[in-house]
């Protein structure tokens, strides 16, 4: 063998070599860091969560015929943009503090060397995880939490997915004013909300709207989500015995206000709670049959055979046994597989590429797991198509009674609770 001939063979050696590392490395798993409260007063919450992004991974890694017919990232055998590369999550506990939140982000970009992160449903927790993120320029996007400042900080690397506290405000106040046009007094609203990020936020933005729209807040009780006694606060209500009540509150804090109410035996003719605890399927499980009539939002209310959410609920009641999923962990799997389809545009797992990818993000209604109209982002980071529905208590699960054309049931009034 001549020389020429060695350096042909070696060269094409060489050229393989390199071919199978580069096929190794398009294969390396794209570790997506989550961070929910997987212990403390919201761990039942950030544990189904968790459990519907699971599904999410599955179906990305391994494929679903019938979502395959809908949605592209669907089909299987991993991101078809990163050479079939897997998703790998790393969940992390926040614990249901804000410093354990930013210790489990700076852990996960420093140690884990995740790609994105998704978290942290608690807003006051989300606010310090992604400034973490946004400091080591890693893209954090938020499913669930709703506090208008997220939005309002500058970030470049920061992108939220579900409808926020002006959205529910707006259709609080349209739904109470049409049922004061249909005959029901909505004379006196009280908003009874926990005292962090989460509760304050939405509390003074519900305030805001109602006083623009003439809905008149007679009572506004701030409160802590670690509370034990809540009877100052329901002999508070009870005493002004306002209209409407609306509740801001977290799973362990809505339990204890309804054992509270019915121990000191009052209740308002309009309740409605803003989502969070008293979605938990933990409080829906437990105490569903103490607030028939409860009003709540939702942007989860199933969906018709072969939809995406009835698709995906499916594979959700397999995986816990036969809970269906809820509006938390329905907008946590729709964060998820809206991270998923920009990092497959991406084709890379560097992160300013998955940010650009983000950012160009156009998803249409038909894909989603829950009502948005889409997802798109604005230079903000929110998605100005999310969306949001009225649902109310029934026989131990919600229907949806607002709006009109995407009602399931009629609204019962007043409310029935115990």
């Amino acid at each position: 063998m001549d020389n020429m001939t060695r350096r042909v063979f070696a060269g094409a050696a060489a050229l393989a070599a390199l071919g199978v590392v580069t096929g190794a490395a398009a294969q390396q798993p794209v570790k997506i860091g989550v961070i929910y409260p997987l212990s403390g007063n919201s761990a039942s919450a950030g544990n189904y969560s968790k459990m519907a992004i699971e599904v999410g991974a599955d179906v990305v890694n391994n494929g679903n015929a019938e979502l395959a017919k809908i949605m592209p990232i669907a089909k299987g055998g991993g991101l078809s943009g990163l050479g079939g590369a897997k998703i790998q999550l790393i969940f992390a506990d926040n614990q249901g503090t804000p410093a354990a939140g930013q210790n489990q982000a700076l852990r996960l970009i420093s140690e884990e060397k995740v790609a994105a992160i998704i978290g942290a449903y608690q807003s006051g927790i989300t606010v310090t995880a992604s400034a973490i993120a946004e400091r080591h320029g890693i893209p954090f996007l938020t499913a669930e939490s709703v506090a208008a400042n997220l939005t309002e900080r500058g970030f470049k690397w920061f992108f939220r997915t579900t409808p926020v506290a002006i959205d529910f405000a707006r259709a609080y106040s349209t739904f109470l004013r049409e049922q004061k046009a249909a005959g029901q007094k909505v004379g006196s609203v009280a908003l009874v909300h926990e005292n962090t990020e989460y509760g304050n936020s939405v509390a003074s933005v519900i305030a805001e709207q109602f006083a623009k729209d003439g809905l008149p807040v007679t009572q506004k009780i701030a409160y802590s989500a670690n509370s034990s006694d809540v009877q100052p606060q329901v002999l508070q209500l009870k005493e002004k015995n306002p209209d409407v009540a609306i509740f801001i509150s977290y799973t362990s804090d809505a339990i204890l206000y309804t054992k509270t109410m019915k121990e000191l035996g009052w209740k308002p003719a309009i309740m409605i709670a803003d989502n969070a605890g008293f979605n938990d399927p933990a409080f829906v499980k437990s105490l569903g049959g103490s607030v028939e009539g409860l009003v709540n939002r939702s942007t989860f209310a199933g969906g018709k055979p072969g939809s995406v959410p009835e698709l995906f609920n499916e594979l959700y009641k397999k995986k816990t046994g036969g809970d269906s999923l809820d509006d938390v962990s329905a907008r946590g799997l729709q964060g998820f597989l809206v991270m998923a389809d920009a990092i497959n545009r991406a084709g890379s797992t560097d992160p300013a590429k998955i940010r650009d990818a983000l950012k160009a993000t156009n998803l249409p209604a038909s894909q989603m797991v829950t009502g948005y109209e889409g997802v798109k982002f604005d230079d903000k980071g929110q998605n100005i198509l999310a969306s949001t529905l009225i649902t109310q208590m029934r026989g131990g699960q919600y229907v949806a009674i607002w709006p009109k054309d995407r009602a399931t049931a009629q609204i019962v009034l007043p409310y029935k609770g115990w």
